[in-house]
């Protein structure tokens, strides 16, 4: 996420960190290749410019030039600035009486259905009981790629003939007979903004009263992304956004320059293709992952999220008392790889970008599923005591698993080295995070 950008703001700020005192000319230097970082980041110029302009009137003062140690506190300005930049988190607004109505709206391409099914299955991890509702009748298959999402998440999808602000106008009927709380409007999107499809959407925020209008624009299109968003808002009003496509946009100009330029505030993040592959935006750990700060809450939320607790503290309980088994070792694997690609796990990290960048999430995803396969083939006896792994069993255990001896030597030794290193996690309170990830790469 972002990294392109994120690498070079780090070694602006490597060079500042190593002044023990900060002169004028020192600061602009620094800033000025921010600026660079951030235009070639596609960030809007006019964000770029104002942006800058805070953080240098509080660079050359007091703030810092009074700091123990003034590299850290230009970080820590630059850290808040972006904040304010970023712009505070929309809340959605559910308020008033059931069904509340969310209206999805965006450009064909931009990933409105699959976001529009993921914010449903959100919601109903937040206690909500959510109707999705198939509007878009000219997209080929839209409503039936909408159906085969809401089978996925367990989220019924309602669909008729009628042209979409009559068929809307059905559905949140519909929804307030059989007790749906919220209902999600996936609207027809086009490739481009025009009379036709502006008219249309207008009609069902006319006959509907929306709570929300979402809108999903695509992250790695970049200022496109953001002339769209206001394009948007200034025909129909939009009351939020979300941005798609974040794992993949190695830049960051849309997220950065969005809330600034179209005064919308940013409410969801899709971070990866999966389907539950959506955050609640939140400018701080938006913020810290781009300067490499890391995001420890949002890593620790995906891991309650994913981990079985009762299941990591038996495992725990284990290795602490010496009897961590592979069987252990591949439960724990699997719970983390529903946390994500391990790679968007260590950008979360503080002071692991280094490591995540040096991961291939392709090449991670298929050691997992090696590793898992030569696990599975053993015995129960050979997964808790793999000292008795003689050549004969490697054979067999290779054979099994469409693998080799050598990759079963490896695994072994791995699962030995992370033993010792969690070990040693757990004795140094943390410290030698790196030394465990790469063990594991």
């Amino acid at each position: 996420m972002f990294k392109s950008l994120s690498d070079k703001l780090q070694n602006v700020f490597k060079e500042i960190t190593r002044r023990g005192k900060l002169t004028e000319a020192d600061v602009d230097v620094a800033l000025r290749e921010v600026r660079l970082a951030l235009l070639e980041a596609d960030v809007n110029f006019t964000v770029v410019k104002e942006f800058l302009g805070r953080v240098r009137a509080r660079a050359i003062g007091a703030e810092v030039s009074k700091a123990l140690n003034p590299g850290q506190q230009v970080i820590k300005i630059v850290n808040e600035e972006l904040i304010t930049t970023l712009g505070e988190p929309g809340k959605l607004n559910l308020s008033g009486q059931p069904p509340r109505t969310i209206m999805m709206v965006g450009l064909q391409g931009s990933g409105k259905t699959t976001t529009s099914a993921k914010l449903a299955r959100w919601l109903r991890s937040q206690g909500h009981k959510p109707l999705l509702v198939a509007a878009d009748p000219y997209r080929p298959a839209a409503a039936e790629q909408l159906k085969t999402l809401g089978t996925q998440i367990d989220v019924p999808v309602f669909t008729g003939p009628e042209k979409p602000p009559e068929l809307c106008q059905k559905a949140i009927a519909h929804a307030a007979d059989i007790g749906y709380n919220v209902v999600i409007l996936d609207t027809a999107g086009r490739l481009q903004i025009d009379e036709g499809m502006m008219a249309e959407l207008q009609e069902v925020k006319s006959r509907c009263h929306p709570n929300e209008v979402l809108l999903v624009a695509d992250s790695m299109t970049g200022q496109e992304a953001v002339r769209i968003a206001d394009g948007f808002n200034k025909q129909i009003g939009v009351s939020g956004l979300i941005l798609t496509k974040v794992d993949g946009d190695a830049r960051g100009g849309a997220a950065i320059s969005m809330r600034a330029v179209t005064g919308v505030p940013i409410k969801f993040l899709g971070v990866s293709e999966k389907i539950d592959g959506i955050e609640v935006f939140a400018p701080e750990r938006l913020s810290g992952r781009i300067l490499g700060m890391g995001d420890i809450l949002g890593f620790i939320e995906k891991a309650q999220a994913a981990f079985d607790v009762e299941q990591t503290e038996k495992a725990q309980a284990r290795l602490a008392s010496g009897e961590f088994t592979l069987e252990d070792f591949r439960d724990q694997m699997k719970q983390m790889r529903k946390m994500g690609p391990l790679s968007q796990m260590l950008e979360m990290m503080p002071g692991m970008n280094q490591v995540a960048a040096k991961i291939d999430p392709k090449d991670m995803d298929r050691n997992f599923t090696r590793i898992e396969a030569i696990i599975g083939s053993m015995t129960p006896h050979e997964r808790r005591n793999p000292d008795v792994l003689n050549a004969s069993r490697k054979r067999r255990v290779a054979a099994g698993s469409g693998t080799s001896v050598p990759e079963i030597n490896q695994l072994v030794k791995q699962f030995r080295d992370t033993q010792k290193l969690i070990k040693q996690l757990s004795k140094n309170k943390g410290r030698g995070m790196s030394d465990l990830f790469r063990n594991f790469r």
